[in-house]
């Protein structure tokens, strides 16, 4: 139990950020806890529910919402969300959790990169 808080903390600070704390709690899910993908997702969705709000409120306040990037992100957010949603039924486990991987490296390298670059 104390775990599980300590993650949901951690988690909930990264998605305050505004970073995706999701995929700290999928990792910890799928990885530590052995929770199936499907199931990870499926519980990860119910948290964003619960702490989006409150990052979100306090976001509007500072004005840090750019309507115009919301809009079109949303929408093909939305779309490909209920498509996806759809299709895990119908992907192997083991594709979901490959495919959740080479995102995770991606974005791991894209992250790390400006630390290589040469100074001038």
């Amino acid at each position: 139990m104390i775990i599980e808080l300590l993650v949901g903390a951690a988690a909930g600070f990264v998605s305050g950020c505004g970073v995706g704390g999701g995929t700290l709690l999928l990792l910890y899910l799928t990885a530590v806890v052995g929770v199936a993908q499907r199931t990870a997702a499926g519980i990860n969705l119910l948290y964003f529910i619960c702490c989006s709000p409150t990052a979100l409120l306090l976001h509007f306040r500072r004005r840090t919402v750019q309507w115009r990037q919301v809009w079109p992100a949303a929408l093909g957010g939305a779309v490909t969300a209920a498509f996806a949603a759809w299709g895990t039924v119908y992907i192997p486990t083991d594709w979901l959790r490959r495919g959740f991987g080479v995102i995770l490296i991606y974005i791991a390298f894209r992250c790390l990169q400006p630390a290589f670059r040469r100074r001038k």
